[in-house]
């Protein structure tokens, strides 16, 4: 590699790299398992609690009620179950949010209760998948859409978001009722008593939707859909996410019996005619009660409970079924989970349900909007006779960012940059390693957790407020109703304790200076968002202490990495096998500019730069990229500049964060052409009003 100075004190570079690299893993690779692609299904329980799934709890609870859920039991038998994955937020449209964007609530546009605002323009998994040569759908209940009335004015619309066909509720609050085309009239508003829209891509498809509940509605859209998909000969892999709104909100009931079979020839089916459109859209809506809960003494909104679920259970065996008519279950991978922890609703007038019923919670604490373990550890079922092998249980801690970078991987392709996920496919398979997941939470509510008996008496009546969790070092750290910034962590060791009853923090030196690294992992790993602000927010990032020993031994410049490839998008190179490049240093402290030993072999490809960012002034530090090809800055594990998917590279973007004195991490993926990558990343320091480009002394690699 030859290094040439440059004149001005700037980190500067242009890239024609390629040639001295082998073939590698690269974003429009097709190279799977078997060679193929997997289909892909998402199935998403709407407040559905890990005490929900017979298997994880209800079969062995020794409480009076218990309800069952026996297809997802079998699919749990013949899959594996995850018990420490955990939903992106405690409430639906942050953690709808996380799962679809792949970034933790440090990150995503959408926090807090922010119903119906719009998913950010950036990549999603239907778009990393789509990218991947997969056909794309959605089905059920979105609430990311952003202001408007229909498909022409919500920018998030999820046609819009990489899905090529939608089916389902668009606002939030359609998602509360489950006949879209029928009053109901027990309803405790009218908001809850009014009929709502369903849209099939453009059009608003509700006048023909008459006696179809939503459980069965959306189940056999998504039958259809892979029924049709396949039997048309198409060996194209599809992603179908199935995004349920039950059992949350109003507890309706089905209209009658689940249909006698499963699959091709029975279960649920879509007829497509008007006024029945499903062959269970017939007799009287929010009628049918399971003959399994009937008779037994329970309150009548318990019974709606247990009967809802059974549906879900029930249009999940069909689902399994309807693959392996086709024969394509060796081929298909299905996981189902839930947004969030259970909720203690009803809607129906006068008939309040708790989440004491059935310990939706399971042996945890907390529920819908609690950030303790009931609230958001899931009840996770993953399941793919062809990749997954049977009976097997993952107690590695994941996260809904988990999933983008998971089917990417599955896909043959590698998860964007700006990804906080990491693939779940060594947990899934039992082959390879599995990196750590990165556990992130951060809300805001105004309400109380519940004081149930279950729950530790000092928790009971507690105000939420402000709350944040973070795992460190296999501990979880916890913070509810923050004050201040300060405010330290209670630290539990959910191994031992999964109620989190036994407060470790401070209780010796081991812990007390935990309690100084989980706040300094979670000011490095999140962003500022002026319309979720936080007590916190003000606070500079830390710097990392580097012994002196490390010190002497860094060299002004990175160290480089190269992958090659036609990629569309900046991949996330964690974790990759790549070509190491080594020191990309500089001969005289200006600029430099990297060309490979053979300048006419020039390949596609994307290159990553790690170093250390040397900061002598702690405050306000903003930081613009200008670059001619697409590129992504992390500082730390915080996403720093984007300048990727919306900006799709030859831009600028800026940004402005406050920084701690000393060393920061700083990786720099960027893709480079066969024309090279002209990138300079410039900044305003506490001491400066101009922007500068960042001094090449202030870029260390070991």
């Amino acid at each position: 590699m030859r290094v040439f100075n440059r004149c001005g004190r700037c980190f500067f570079m242009v890239v024609v790299l390629g040639v001295m690299v082998g073939s590698a893993h690269s974003a429009g690779a097709k190279s799977v398992q078997g060679g193929r692609q997997p289909n892909v299904i998402f199935i998403l329980c709407d407040d559905l609690g890990w005490g929900d799934f017979g298997v994880l709890h209800q079969n062995d609870s020794g409480h009076s009620k218990r309800h069952q859920t026996p297809a997802i039991d079998r699919m749990a038998l013949e899959g594996t179950q995850l018990r420490a994955h955990y939903c992106g937020a405690p409430v639906c449209a942050p953690s709808r949010a996380t799962l679809l964007s792949g970034v933790h609530q440090g990150h995503a546009e959408v926090r807090d209760n922010q119903f119906d605002k719009a998913l950010a323009d950036n990549h999603t998994v239907a778009s990393v998948l789509r990218d991947a040569g997969y056909r794309t759908w959605m089905v059920g209940k979105h609430g990311l859409q952003g202001a408007g009335d229909n498909p022409s004015e919500w920018t998030a619309y999820p046609t819009k978001r990489g899905f090529e066909e939608f089916y389902g509720y668009v606002r939030h609050g359609d998602g509360h009722v489950h006949y879209p085309a029928d009053r109901w009239l027990l309803g405790n508003s009218e908001a809850h008593r009014s009929v709502k829209e369903v849209w099939h891509n453009d059009q608003e498809v509700s006048a023909g939707l008459s006696k179809c509940y939503t459980t069965d509605l959306f189940t056999a859209r998504g039958k259809k859909y892979i029924v049709d998909h396949v039997q048309a000969g198409s060996s194209q892999p599809f992603f179908l996410y199935l995004a349920y709104d039950t059992p949350h909100a109003a507890l309706q009931l089905p209209t009658g019996s689940y249909p006698e079979g499963n699959g091709l020839d029975g279960g649920v089916q879509w007829i497509g005619e008007p006024g029945r459109m499903i062959n269970t859209a017939k007799g009287e809506i929010d009628d049918y009660r399971h003959p399994d809960y009937s008779g037994q003494g329970w309150q009548d909104v318990e019974v709606r409970f247990a009967t809802m679920i059974r549906r879900i259970d029930q249009c999940v065996g069909d689902l399994l079924q309807t693959l392996r008519d086709l024969e394509i279950d060796q081929e298909t991978i299905v996981v189902i989970t839930s947004d969030n922890g259970p909720l203690n609703v009803s809607y129906l007038a006068g008939q309040p349900i708790e989440a004491t019923s059935f310990q939706s919670y399971g042996p945890f604490e907390g529920i819908k909007r609690d950030v303790w373990e009931g609230g958001i550890r899931m009840a996770t079922v993953a399941w793919g006779p062809g990749y997954i092998p049977p009976g097997t249980l993952d107690d590695h801690p994941s996260q809904m960012q988990d999933w983008m970078a998971t089917f990417a991987d599955f896909a043959g392709v590698i998860a964007p940059a700006r990804c906080d996920g990491v693939s779940l496919r060594p947990s899934l398979t039992g082959q390879g390693k599995q990196r750590p997941s990165s556990i992130y939470v951060e809300y805001k509510n105004g309400g109380r957790t519940p004081r149930y008996d279950d729950f530790e008496v000092g928790k009971r009546g507690q105000k939420r407020g402000q709350m944040q969790i973070v795992h460190v070092d296999g501990l979880k750290g916890v913070r509810v109703n923050i004050q201040s910034a300060q405010d330290p962590f209670e630290i539990y060791d959910l191994s031992k304790d999964p109620q989190e009853r036994n407060n470790l923090a401070g209780s010796n030196q081991r812990f007390k200076d935990l309690q100084q690294r989980m706040l300094a992992v979670t000011l490095r790993g999140r962003r500022v968002n002026p319309s979720a602000p936080r007590p916190y927010d003000h606070l500079p990032v830390p710097s990392i202490a580097l012994g002196s020993d490390v010190v002497s031994k860094l060299k002004i410049g990175t160290q480089g990495r190269f992958l090659k490839g036609d990629f569309s998008y900046v991949p996330d190179l964690r974790g990759v096998q790549t070509e190491t490049l080594g020191h990309v240093g500089f001969q005289m402290p200006d600029a430099f500019e990297v060309k490979p030993f053979d300048a006419s072999r020039k390949r596609l490809g994307a290159l990553e730069l790690k170093g250390w960012l040397k900061i002598e002034n702690e405050g306000q530090h903003q930081f613009r990229i200008r670059a001619s090809e697409r590129s992504f800055i992390r500082l730390h594990k915080m996403a720093l500049l984007d300048l990727d998917f919306s900006q799709r590279g030859n831009g600028t973007v800026e940004t402005s964060v406050s920084l701690g004195k000393g060393w920061h991490p700083i990786r720099i993926t960027t893709l480079t052409s066969e024309s090279g990558n002209h990138l300079t990343l410039e900044w305003k320091t506490p001491k400066s009003n101009q922007w500068k480009k960042v001094p090449s002394d202030s870029c260390w690699s070991e």
